[in-house]
């Protein structure tokens, strides 16, 4: 299916021609959350000219951004003039997971340590607003809520690699964010993370962490491929 019939465009008005950094990023931008929510599905070829057209731009844009989301797992080149949506396999989705567990932990740790007032004025909004989206039911603000409030557990670390690190990661951790049936529980470690971190504990801030990480994992895992996430540490 060529990209052309996946909604309606987000750059608006046609832009001038040419493949300023501005309008690479608004196609790749507008592409990658056109997968992560769902509109462009795995397989979904993508035509340069088509997308180009959707987005009132030349294809040097687009040329760059599909490099950039190529890059970044989203997309797959299946030929030299063969584009498609990457489908995520279960490997792909595990060692997702496995970043996450191991850099997210750390994230929690330092964010108890370091956390300021504001900063943590500022998570307290931002799970208010993960209980809202979480009322509402809808998926894809719910995705970026949960986003938002992980991000900003990551600023408060105040560890500029543990940052870049998983901003690169940041577009498929949003789309696994969707992977779920029942978001209460969820919200709910979500609470319990922001009390251990305002109160300055790393050492239960982590523990939560970990454990929050671990049963996501089975939860995306069994919407995903229908069965059981493997015991940590096993082979095969």
């Amino acid at each position: 299916m060529a990209a052309q019939a996946t909604g309606t465009p987000q750059a608006g008005p046609a832009a001038p021609a040419g493949g300023g950094g501005w309008l690479r990023d608004q196609v790749c931008e507008g592409l990658r959350d056109r997968i992560i929510t769902g509109r462009l599905k795995p397989g979904d070829r993508l035509v340069e000219r088509d997308v180009a057209e959707d987005f009132g731009v030349s294809r040097v844009p687009v040329r760059e951004a599909i490099r950039i989301l190529i890059g970044e797992g989203f997309l797959q080149a299946v030929s030299q003039r063969r584009i498609v949506v990457r489908e995520l396999s279960r490997q792909d989705v595990e060692n997702l997971f496995d970043m996450r567990e191991a850099l997210e932990v750390l994230a929690v740790r330092r964010a108890a340590e370091r956390r300021t007032d504001a900063e943590l004025d500022a998570l307290a909004l931002l799970l208010a607003e993960a209980r809202a989206a979480t009322d509402a039911g809808g998926p894809e603000r719910l995705s970026r809520a949960n986003t938002a409030f992980h991000a900003h557990i990551v600023r408060i670390s105040r560890n500029e690699l543990l940052t870049t690190t998983l901003e690169s990661l940041e577009g498929r951790l949003r789309w696994l964010f969707q992977q779920v049936d029942d978001p209460e529980p969820l919200w709910e470690e979500h609470r319990l993370l922001y009390e251990a971190i305002g109160a300055g504990d790393p050492e239960a801030a982590a523990d939560l962490a970990l454990r929050h990480v671990r049963h996501y994992r089975e939860v995306a895992l069994r919407l995903l491929f229908a069965e059981p996430a493997r015991p940590a540490g096993s082979v095969g």
